[in-house]
């Protein structure tokens, strides 16, 4: 979708038409009339540093494949978003991906057998030192574990 730029003062029904919408001037009362029109018209609305004047916030996300952490403060603090998002960021490495890739093969396993992934043991299994395999290059060991753990009477150890 094109981008058009128009410089010029708000109006109201200027957000008609829209889905999305970002007020970010350095004027409180113009990002306010922005959210209050966008309330009207059914319009999500974000004003950058306004929480008040937000339909909706943008947290800051740490990605590892599918593995999706957002941090909000609900728009009071994007300082200490970022400052957590980093700390996440270094904290949660590339193994956490590959935990959960063999978390989603095992569960869809169980799940084509016919049986019911719920009230199983994945807590206890994600707590069995998988994490340190994985980061050691053993993911055929972690994978054997997850399954000793989640699944014992199935195992081939069980």
């Amino acid at each position: 979708m094109p981008v058009a730029w128009q410089e010029r003062a708000f109006t109201p029904g200027d957000v008609a038409g829209f889905r999305l919408v970002t007020a970010a001037t350095d004027d409180p009362a113009v990002n306010r009339a922005v959210f209050e029109d966008g309330e009207r018209h059914s319009i999500w609305v974000n004003a950058a540093d306004e929480p008040d004047s937000c339909s909706f916030t943008l947290p800051a996300v740490v990605r590892r494949g599918a593995l999706t952490v957002a941090i909000s403060t609900g728009g009071h603090s994007p300082a200490l978003a970022t400052w957590l998002k980093n700390r996440i960021d270094s904290e949660i490495g590339m193994e956490y991906e590959t935990l959960l890739g063999l978390l989603a093969q095992l569960r869809s396993e169980i799940k084509a057998s016919g049986q019911s992934t719920e009230h199983l043991a994945w807590q206890t299994a994600i707590d069995n030192d998988v994490l340190e395999m994985i980061r050691n290059d053993r993911i055929a060991e972690a994978a054997a574990v997850l399954r000793q753990v989640v699944l014992p009477c199935c195992s081939p150890a069980g």
